[in-house]
């Protein structure tokens, strides 16, 4: 028999603290998974990553151990997908699906039984669609069964669909409510006969939207008074006048939330009859709206403001690029391009009916300008944000990446959309309706600590400054943004505290937005895209009806705005605010993907070229990498950093050399050489070509 072991100079082990469960939801990222809880954001425990997925809620106990506070999962409450993206394989007797998304560690299998693969007519290596039949534990695989094949390699829009595929989206519209638009009619004078609505066709009203828009949902009239300041009217399209309570194109307009914009398509929120023609704000013809008038001094701040439901005729219509030419050349921008001319025509349209664009654009600029220093003095935060965007050509090929910068066209429509939005939240809070307000909550302590932190490590900031930003100040962020603007240090100090922030979101009673320094804030001026602002619209004409109308005009307007009792608004409205804030996280997501698919395709066809670039972010994965042509970004894994090994410092946010100390950090600037593209995937991998020694 052998000796029992003493205890002496055995280690101890490390005592762990176990903590009740909470609730939270998972955040995964390539090598990491989290769980956002009451209690902040906890790193899971590795042996989670197998058994959960983005978005699932799960149930986890806290324990401390040598490494800090981890998260283990006891149980998963909700899973949030259904079904996955994958390519195809043989496994023996299974079918198996390995993941697209490279945040799902584990495959699945298809049982020999199922002949799911078979009756889709997929073969190996295939893109498929595949239902979760059962999820993998600690102890088993999970199991699919194939819905449907995307497509081989070689599909043209194989990335595309992919994204759609796991986001869960479908091109097209149903029948029935495609024929319940097909059916609308526009009804002027019948609509006037409403005694809240009022005829406003004799102002000069104008939309600016991108070139290639189809549905303008919101246009401008602008005078100065004579007492220097400024009488502005936001109309909106008045899509709650077509589109009743609880009517098919209702209910599939709030199960969707919002109209999804990938590189290629629209996905749309409401049929084509409705967003592109009845409720399109076009020029020269006749359409309702919901209008905003505002006055405001000469300072740009607000006197006032009334709002109504209207008739309005927009004068003409302009693409940015031709307000900011107007705004920079005035009528020379026209003459540049020819007297027949789209420009020219449309300057000579608006002169023939006594207005002078030019100076209505100006006046309207004016405005914006003065409307940007009311807020930045309240506390506004305004992050730049990079959004790049790839150029099609006929046959669906990205010929360009773009990159949407502000200027002063689309600065101008901006400050107009949000002041609109921030006086009728003001108007819905001061009565006390309960409606889809917009919140932004104040920054996660613990976060904006960290974010302050790290630029106070690098030397980025002082320490005074750091201080007052792990306060909260939201003057001490935007002096930190506006310092670092034209330096080496922006990219790094911008992604630092946006990451610090929260996420707006959907909520019945109004509670403030922080990032807009705002008391009170709502989405009013998309309706067509956006299911919120349309229960913005039916509260504020039910709010509108009771102080002008009385107590019966509400009760007989109700069921078409909001419905009644069990069914109505009321009831369902907190539920309908976290739909819509979900479906518009789906929405960014996807729209972001389908942008790298497209990003990826265009430099497949530049593989071996090296191009300037800033490192823009590190991780534990490598460095991103944003190129200065085109603002595209893509990763430079570790393996491709140099002939040693990095490691990820992340107190000085830095990957750091491990023989000779070499860092690369936000903000460096290097040459990359484009190592492989993945459309299906949206991975574009770079590698570096500039030394690390230069970069320290």
């Amino acid at each position: 028999m052998g000796r029992k072991r003493s205890g002496r100079g055995r280690r101890s082990p490390v005592r762990r603290e176990r903590r009740p469960s909470l609730t939270g939801t998972v955040r995964l990222t390539e090598r990491h998974g989290f769980v956002e809880t009451a209690e902040g954001s906890l790193k899971l425990a590795g042996r989670a990553l197998r058994e959960v997925m983005d978005g699932d809620v799960v149930a986890v106990s806290v324990q401390r151990g040598e490494g800090g506070k981890r998260a283990t999962v006891e149980s998963v409450i909700e899973r949030a997908a259904a079904s996955i993206v994958g390519t195809y394989a043989e496994a023996g007797p299974l079918g198996a699906v390995h993941p697209l998304d490279t945040r799902i560690k584990a495959d699945f299998f298809i049982l020999p039984h199922d002949r799911s693969a078979r009756d889709a007519g997929v073969q190996v290596g295939d893109i498929v669609r595949a239902r979760i039949v059962s999820y993998p534990s600690r102890y088993e695989s999970g199991v699919v069964t194939i819905e449907r094949r995307i497509g081989g390699e070689d599909a043209a829009d194989l990335g595309i669909q992919c994204v759609m595929a796991r986001f869960d989206l479908e091109d097209g519209y149903p029948e029935e409510p495609e024929r319940a638009a097909s059916e609308l009619v526009q009804d002027i004078e019948g609509a006037l006969a409403d005694p809240l609505r009022r005829d406003v066709r004799n102002r000069f009203a104008f939309t600016i939207d991108p070139v290639d828009a189809r549905d303008f949902d919101d246009a401008i009239s602008i005078e100065r008074t004579s007492a220097g300041g400024f009488e502005l009217g936001v109309h909106i399209a008045d899509v709650s006048h077509y589109v009743a309570w609880g009517s098919s194109i209702d209910l599939e307009a709030r199960r969707r939330g919002t109209s999804v914009y990938l590189a290629d398509r629209v996905l749309p929120m409401l049929p084509e009859r409705l967003c592109n023609d009845l409720c399109s704000l076009r020029p020269d013809e006749d359409r309702l709206a919901m209008t905003v008038d505002i006055s405001l001094d000469a300072r740009g701040r607000v006197q006032g403001a009334r709002m109504y439901p209207s008739v309005i005729r927009s004068r003409v219509r302009l693409a940015y690029g031709e307000a900011d030419r107007l705004l920079e050349a005035g009528e020379a921008a026209a003459a540049e391009d020819g007297p027949g001319s789209a420009l020219a025509r449309k300057l000579a349209h608006v002169a023939a009916e006594g207005t002078d664009l030019v100076e209505v654009l100006r006046t309207a600029d004016d405005l914006a300008r003065l409307r940007r220093t009311v807020r930045e003095r309240r506390g506004a935060l305004d992050f730049d944000t990079v959004e790049v965007h790839a150029l099609l050509d006929e046959a669906g090929r990205p010929y360009e990446l773009t990159c949407r910068k502000r200027t002063a066209a689309t600065s101008l429509v901006e400050e107009a959309m949000l002041l609109a939005n921030e006086c009728v939240a003001a108007y819905l809070t001061r009565r006390g309706v309960a409606s889809a307000f917009r919140v932004h909550d104040a920054p996660d302590p613990d976060h904006l600590q960290g974010a302050a932190s790290a630029l106070v490590e690098l030397g980025v900031i002082d320490r005074t400054l750091g201080l007052a930003i792990s306060a909260g100040s939201q003057e001490a962020m935007r002096r930190a943004i506006d310092e670092a603007v034209g330096t080496s240090v922006f990219e790094l100090v911008n992604a630092l505290l946006l990451r610090a922030m929260q996420r707006a979101v959907y909520r019945p009673d109004n509670e403030g937005h922080y990032a807009l320094g705002a008391e009170a804030y709502c989405h009013f001026t998309s309706p067509i895209r956006r299911y919120p602002d349309l229960i913005v619209h039916r509260t504020l004409k039910l709010a509108l009806a009771r102080e002008r109308l009385g107590a019966r005009e509400v009760r007989e307007r109700a069921p078409r705005l909001a419905g009644a009792g069990r069914e109505g608004l009321d009831a369902v409205l907190p539920a309908l605010c976290r739909a819509c804030s979900e479906r518009e996280r789906i929405a960014d997501a996807a729209a972001h993907a389908s942008q790298k698919v497209e990003v990826a395709r265009y430099y497949g066809e530049r593989i071996g070229e090296q191009y300037h670039a800033v490192i823009s972010w590190v991780s534990e994965m490598g460095a991103f990498a944003r190129m200065d042509d085109t603002q595209a970004e893509g990763l430079i894994h570790l393996r491709d950093l140099g002939d040693e090994w990095f490691d990820f410092d992340g107190r000085q946010l830095a990957l750091v050399g491990s023989v000779s100390g070499r860092t690369v950090r936000p903000g460096n600037r290097v040459i990359v050489e484009v190592v492989s593209a993945n459309p299906a995937r949206g991975h574009l991998d770079l590698a570096l070509v500039t030394s690390p020694r230069a970069l320290h």
